[in-house]
């Protein structure tokens, strides 16, 4: 069977495999969403052990790093490598109405889930009116 490689193709695929694309981020697809009061953060990490993920939160910017390490040992010859490999980090800008000390992370089936809860000073609240009850003439 004859293969032609058209080297442009081959660098094209590298590049979204490597940068991502607008529709597919490379390392970790994001999903977003508030649900009440907690706002919800998905990220796909297959393949991803728990114990290589670690998140920081410094001042309103939350950091997901995780390591993805090759399935092959030394001795092995890989057939195909098209899934990513190695260390991939996020960074999320938390706004102001969210809770950075409240946040709580799972994982489960290659989902990293963070809940985020709304801070105090964010939510609605009813502010009391009060009235001077003295009537005050106008002359003119």
């Amino acid at each position: 069977m004859l293969m032609r490689t058209d080297p442009f193709r081959e660098f094209d695929r590298l590049a979204q495999q490597v940068f991502g694309t607008t529709a597919r981020p490379a390392g970790m697809p994001m999903d977003a969403w508030q649900e009440g009061e907690k706002f919800i953060v998905a990220l796909d990490l297959p393949g991803v052990a728990p114990d290589s993920i670690e998140l920081d939160v410094e001042r309103n910017v939350l950091t997901v790093k995780a390591e993805r390490k090759s399935p092959a040992g030394e001795d092995t010859e890989m057939i195909a490598a098209e899934r990513p490999q190695g260390v991939f980090s996020r960074q999320l800008i938390l706004g102001d109405t969210l809770d950075t000390e409240g946040v709580q992370a799972s994982y489960d089936a290659g989902v990293l889930t963070l809940r985020i809860p709304v801070a105090e000073k964010a939510k609605p609240r009813r502010i009391e009116i009060t009235s001077n009850e003295q009537r005050q003439e106008i002359s003119a």
